[in-house]
């Protein structure tokens, strides 16, 4: 999963990972009042999945409003993130850190 910095949404499967089934889910985001991903922020490498912009085919174009990951809560602004919270431990600079998109 990937969410970019105006809320763009890819959720896909890549071949050769453990999923069963093609992702998309165009289906949870099209005609809703809000999307709330919940995901966590960066992939097992340590690479972010909150980017400036999706690799991967998109789900739904600036259809997300708010990401939940294991390292805080942002809200998606038209000037890019905001962090709305922190997990405990973690700091603004840490989020900052792992995140590709621009945070405001």
């Amino acid at each position: 999963m990937e969410v970019s910095e105006n809320g763009d949404l890819a959720n896909w499967m890549i071949p050769g990972k453990l999923v069963k089934g093609m992702g998309g889910a165009m289906d949870l985001v099209a005609g809703v009042g809000r999307v709330i991903v919940v995901m966590d922020h960066t992939n097992k490498h340590g690479e972010s999945k909150v980017l400036k912009d999706c690799t991967l085919p998109l789900t739904g174009k600036g259809v997300v409003d708010r990401i939940i990951t294991n390292l805080g809560v942002l809200d998606v602004t038209q000037n890019g993130l905001q962090i709305v919270e922190c997990a405990d431990g973690v700091t603004r600079e840490d989020i900052i850190a792992a995140t590709e998109a621009t945070v405001v």
